[in-house]
């Protein structure tokens, strides 16, 4: 089992790094979670299409992504891109903070015992100011703790800032 957690900033570069990193696989599973609720965001779910292989497998699922995770071939490298879209389409949903953490909890669990490696972005969202909204701040904590559950669980985690990377350990 290999699991990776790839965490930062928008725009920091994750997406690409875990692309890059399954280039090499012959058997690629991209689960997207993200929808497209207006222009500007279906601009970007397809500037991020293009830059997958066509020959991968993309599976678009805003909300069981644990369900996708075990439904994916096992000697399949899976990207699970990414966890804070995830979040928010449950907060969206009307899921209650515990039902999110201990859905991400199940989830990060199913990656860490697939046997082909798995790659899951997400955003660190708790390093800059405190949000002014109640929703904000409820956003922020129950993605850190799902963050957290994931980076509890797998092989290796990194920061990545502005395209560069920090391990961060244990």
């Amino acid at each position: 089992m290999s699991l990776t957690l790839l965490l930062g900033g928008a725009r920091s570069g994750k997406s690409g790094l875990a692309v890059r990193r399954a280039a090499v696989a012959e058997t690629v599973v991209f689960i997207a979670t993200g929808e497209a609720g207006d222009e500007e965001m279906a601009a970007r779910i397809e500037a991020h299409r293009a830059e997958r292989d066509v020959r991968w497998t993309t599976v678009e699922e805003p909300v069981d992504v644990r369900v996708a995770l075990q439904s994916a071939p096992r000697d399949a490298f899976v990207i699970l891109d990414c966890l804070s879209l995830w979040v928010s389409n449950l907060i969206d949903r009307g899921w209650d903070d515990e039902a999110i953490e201990a859905e991400g909890a199940r989830a990060a669990q199913v990656a860490a015992e697939r046997p082909a490696p798995t790659v899951v972005v997400t955003n660190e969202v708790g390093l800059g100011i405190v949000p002014a909204t109640p929703l904000g701040r409820r956003y922020r904590d129950v993605l850190g703790r799902v963050n957290a559950a994931f980076a509890g669980v797998a092989d290796e985690a990194l920061l990545v800032v502005a395209g560069r990377t920090l391990r961060l350990e244990r």
